[in-house]
């Protein structure tokens, strides 16, 4: 069985179900971006997927986050480990915490060397996600 690390937050479907009237050519438009700003990575000889859909993620990565090799590899599996210990916290308690925000938990074992695009990513978009919507999940967050 392939493992998944999946963040999946999709803003579509509120999209799709505020407006009711679309002419063809925005449904098309609305796809594209959608593919552009999803971002996948998988390694099938370690068996796992990175998956991140958020419209702007892309556009914060390029623009506002550290470049790599900024952080040390070591730094990035302290602080996913942090980060997503807590955001599976808050997937268990939907009553407590946003269900549109947290979604589904995050397969992320600190005892399974990711590598460090892996690494990178899931770390940025957490970086991300706490900044966008108000968010803290463990520490001080860095403002980007």
């Amino acid at each position: 069985m392939k493992k998944c690390i999946s963040i999946l937050i999709v803003f579509v479907t509120i999209i799709a179900c505020s407006t009711t009237q679309q002419n063809i050519a925005s449904n098309d438009n609305a796809s594209n971006k959608k593919q552009s700003d999803t971002i996948r990575i998988a390694n099938d000889s370690l068996e796992y997927e990175v998956i991140i859909i958020d419209n702007g993620f892309n556009t914060w990565l390029a623009s506002r986050a550290f470049p790599r090799n900024y952080h040390s590899l070591a730094f990035l599996e302290n602080k996913n480990y942090l980060y997503v210990t807590e955001w599976n916290n808050r997937v268990l308690q939907p009553q407590r915490y946003n269900p549109n925000l947290y979604e589904m938990s995050i397969d992320y074992r600190p005892e399974i060397h990711y590598g460090y695009e892996v690494n990178y990513l899931i770390y940025n978009y957490m970086i991300y996600f706490q900044n966008t919507y108000k968010q803290t999940l463990w520490g001080n967050v860095p403002l980007r």
